[in-house]
């Protein structure tokens, strides 16, 4: 198992908290942001439950398409023979400047995904059940109680995001309270 550092859990956080998700299914493009229930893509594809997952640019750190295709192969190959359904999706940063492509998987368990994206390099998953709001599962350990306060009382994160971000070391529910 990789052991994924993170200079700044808040930041990257922040960042993946803030970007804009999307999948494609029957041709139709549905958004997807954390904090926010999905119901127009759950009607159209129901699912108990659902995770984005990418194999591209672990860590947040840009690699070759060529590298980012062969990880993304491996990938589908890996769900192949798990035999989870998917479709097409993607995540950019909200100025468009950072594109990667991924896969939104139903009926795929949050310990599985979770799993599956740290033995990729990933720092986090989208994960949530159907009818509930997208989750961010950050898949490092959490910054400080204190520094996760501060950030959020500063408005770091997205205010309809803050309490859909959930730690690997840490169980944030909600904000905590000041």
């Amino acid at each position: 198992m990789r052991t994924l550092k993170v200079v700044d859990a808040i930041e990257l956080a922040t960042a993946y908290a803030a970007a804009r998700y999307g999948v494609r299914v029957d041709g139709a493009e549905f958004p997807l942001l954390v904090g926010e229930r999905a119901g127009r893509l759950e009607s159209h594809w129901p699912a108990r439950s659902y995770a984005f997952i990418t194999a591209w640019n672990p860590a947040s750190e840009p690699r070759p398409d060529d590298a980012n295709q062969q990880a993304d192969a491996q990938l589908v190959a890996r769900l192949e023979a798990l035999g989870i359904q998917r479709e097409p999706a993607w995540a950019e940063g909200p100025d468009g400047k950072w594109h990667e492509p991924g896969w939104l998987l139903a009926d795929m368990d949050v310990p599985t995904a979770s799993a599956l994206a740290d033995s990729l390099g990933q720092a986090a998953i989208l994960a949530w059940d159907s009818g509930e709001p997208v989750v961010l599962r950050m898949l490092a350990p959490g910054p400080s109680r204190e520094a996760w306060k501060q950030a959020v009382s500063n408005r770091e994160l997205p205010s309809d995001a803050a309490s859909c971000v959930h730690w690997k070391d840490q169980q944030r529910d909600a904000p905590p309270n000041g």
